[in-house]
């Protein structure tokens, strides 16, 4: 059975109210995932993550033109490295708001599992 069929199934047994409801738990897509960050309970630390990328990749792009004007060969390995460095801390930041956003995917699907759950045992119990 293919997800499209259990979801008309689903939704087929609710009433109006709870299909609204139902509909509201559905994916999001990448820019409200994104946006859903800065609203959660971890918002301060999202915020606090944000600004020291752009610290990073800020720094990195300085250190990136002080490689491109530099005359020696130990200023392009030092510029150079910097340059990495600061890149690497900026993905590892990045890299953290893609956790949090699939975190956050996966808390919701299992929230739309347990509504799920909670009217089928309703259901059941009605019979």
């Amino acid at each position: 059975m293919k997800k499209e069929d259990i979801d008309k199934l689903i939704e087929e047994s609710l009433s109006s109210e709870e299909a609204e409801f139902y509909h509201s738990l559905d994916e999001q897509g990448l820019f409200k995932q994104f946006v859903g960050l800065y609203r959660g309970k971890l918002a301060f630390w999202v915020v606090w993550v944000t600004i020291w990328q752009l610290i990073f990749t800020a720094f990195a792009v300085w250190a990136g033109f002080k490689f491109f004007q530099a005359e020696t060969t130990d200023d392009f390995f030092i510029w150079g490295s910097i340059m990495f460095i600061g890149l690497l801390f900026a993905t590892f930041m990045k890299l953290w708001h893609w956790m949090q956003m699939d975190k956050n995917t996966i808390i919701q699907e299992m929230k739309r599992m347990e509504y799920q759950v909670a009217i089928l045992t309703e259901k059941i119990a009605e019979k």
